[in-house]
């Protein structure tokens, strides 16, 4: 629900409680933490968000401890013997190259969240641009995008990324590009559905009649009103980017090898499935843990900015 501007630009709090005064500043960080505050208490009354998070925090840590955490260099051969199963030198066994497991899950870790978030931002900044200038100026124009983003919806995400790969090549740059494609439509049809009802309140109809500029009101008037339900779309649209990315390395066109990452290490070890199952299902149970707990992350940052969603 858009939530509108005071007369000096501020916006109201949702729950009338606290307006943040820019004029102020002991006044406006005591408002911030009351918001902030509020916001927390009504995300944590969600377990299963408060467990995705504590993943998603503990993923983040993995990544960029990576080089500490990791027992092993996760491209050195050898450092056990081939399909080794779990033991106290390697707790999650050795692959069929003798490499580290667990190191490799380690800093698989990495490519997954640079793909998911940068992907997702990039997909974000152009796909809110299009539909806020969609939503806000109409007809040819509004018609022109919106074709386009059709267009995008026509194809699954996965077989774009996959055609966009077939073309590019291969690397880390070039599937955060073919992912983030694939995300452009829905974060430009979901703007432009809030900026159709946005346009259309009474003070964004003021701030025309005094001749404010149709750039300034975009960005300063609708933007701020439809973000709530932009940033849950940013937080459920990146777990749909990892299992984009997992599935991409997964079928050989991900980042190239030796390049640790999820869905390859996955694929390698679906050969050995009978002899070595640990190859292939502790990179899958990884995988999946991380997806349920973005997902679980997702929900409860819906939950606690949609006001529809409030108990």
């Amino acid at each position: 629900m858009a939530r509108p501007l005071g007369a000096d630009d501020r916006p109201f709090d949702p729950e009338g409680l606290t307006v943040l005064a820019p004029g102020a500043p002991p006044d406006a960080a005591l408002g911030a933490r009351v918001v902030l505050g509020r916001w927390w208490r009504r995300f944590a009354r969600n377990p299963g968000a408060v467990f995705g998070l504590a993943v998603f925090l503990a993923i983040i840590a993995m990544a960029v401890f990576a080089p500490v955490l990791a027992p092993y260099d996760p491209l050195a051969q050898g450092v056990g013997k081939p399909l080794d199963r779990p033991s106290v030198a390697h707790w999650a066994g050795t692959d069929s190259f003798g490499r580290d497991i667990l190191s490799r899950i380690i800093y698989g870790a990495r490519v997954a969240l640079i793909v998911g978030i940068v992907s997702v931002t990039l997909a974000m900044v152009i796909g809110v641009t299009l539909g806020l200038i969609s939503g806000y100026y109409g007809g040819i124009v509004d018609v022109v995008i919106m074709r386009v983003m059709d267009g995008l919806f026509a194809f699954p995400i996965i077989i774009l990324a996959i055609a966009m790969m077939a073309v590019m090549g291969f690397g880390v740059r070039n599937v955060i590009i073919a992912v983030a494609v694939g995300f452009i439509a829905p974060f430009a049809r979901v703007t432009r559905g809030d900026v159709l009802a946005v346009k259309e309140e009474p003070y964004i109809e003021a701030a025309r009649l005094t001749g404010v500029r149709s750039l300034t009101i975009i960005f300063r008037h609708v933007l701020p009103n439809v973000l709530a339900p932009i940033i849950v779309q940013g937080a459920l649209r990146v777990s749909g980017a990892i299992i984009t990315e997992s599935g991409l390395s997964f079928l050989g066109l991900g980042p190239p090898p030796p390049t640790p990452a999820w869905g390859r290490m996955i694929a390698e070890g679906q050969t050995f499935i009978v002899m070595a199952p640990h190859v292939a299902t502790i990179p899958g149970i990884a995988l999946m843990l991380a997806i349920v707990a973005l997902n679980l992350l997702g929900d409860g940052v819906r939950d606690t900015l949609d006001p529809r969603m409030r108990r």
